[in-house]
């Protein structure tokens, strides 16, 4: 099993350019995972994971309601946005600048067989990460991804999850709010789920701006301990 991992930083680039990058790697894991079982070729499978900022735009799940989205295209264009229907699961999602953006692209079968278990390693991350800053963030039950205040009238989401998962290869992933402009959450109804707000690191501190870099950093920790896995 390879626990490796090839970490990327993209910096600022175009959704659709990194989701066609994204389904390039994960074709490419799960061509040598067919080679493998056709020949029994015995290669080595490479994980992923990408850090990136997306410019602004909205992404609709397989399961998604396009209702969910609140403008027009005209609006969209007015806002410096775009719109994509992708292949994750979930609902609707949005990304921006100030948010830090994680598409692991990884062989679950270098780690584990179980997409739950999965989903939860990836919600623990974030907790985890909060919870540096002094923030008590949890899950709210039936409801992927990480929230403050779960069960009370202020709950609110900092953290959306979504992925794909085809022959335990994973991509898609999470975005963090962690300076990130919530007008923009206003133009739609985040994961379908109405009455919830959304909130950012940034917000949560009081302060006008969080490190990226430190939060990325703080991420990997907990990702590397929850996996146990090497970046390189």
């Amino acid at each position: 099993m390879n626990k490796c991992i090839e970490l990327q930083d993209l910096g600022l680039k175009d959704y659709k350019q990194t989701w066609d990058y994204q389904e390039a790697l994960f074709k490419t894991i799960v061509d040598t995972k067919i080679k493998n079982r056709r020949e029994d070729a015995g290669l080595k499978t490479k994980n992923h994971f990408l850090f990136v900022e997306h410019p602004h735009v909205y992404t609709l799940g397989k399961s998604g309601d396009f209702s969910n989205l609140l403008v027009t295209e005209a609006q969209l264009k007015e806002k410096k946005a775009t719109f994509y229907k992708v292949n994750r699961g979930g609902d609707i999602t949005y990304h921006g600048p100030g948010q830090v953006v994680g598409y692991p692209i990884l062989d679950l079968e270098n780690f584990f067989t179980d997409i739950h278990k999965y989903l939860r390693f990836l919600e623990e991350m974030i907790i985890l990460t909060l919870a540096e800053y002094g923030l008590k963030a949890e899950r709210s039950k039936g409801e992927t991804g990480v929230w403050l205040d779960v069960g009370t009238p202020f709950a609110r989401k900092i953290c959306a999850i979504g992925v794909r998962a085809s022959r335990w290869v994973t991509m898609h992933g999470f975005a963090l709010n962690v300076n990130a402009n919530l007008e923009y959450f206003d133009l739609m109804i985040p994961c379908g789920i109405r009455g919830k707000a959304v909130t950012s690191l940034n917000v949560e501190l009081g302060v006008k701006e969080v490190s990226m870099q430190e939060v990325k950093e703080k991420l990997l920790k907990h990702f590397t301990n929850l996996f146990k896995a090497d970046f390189n």
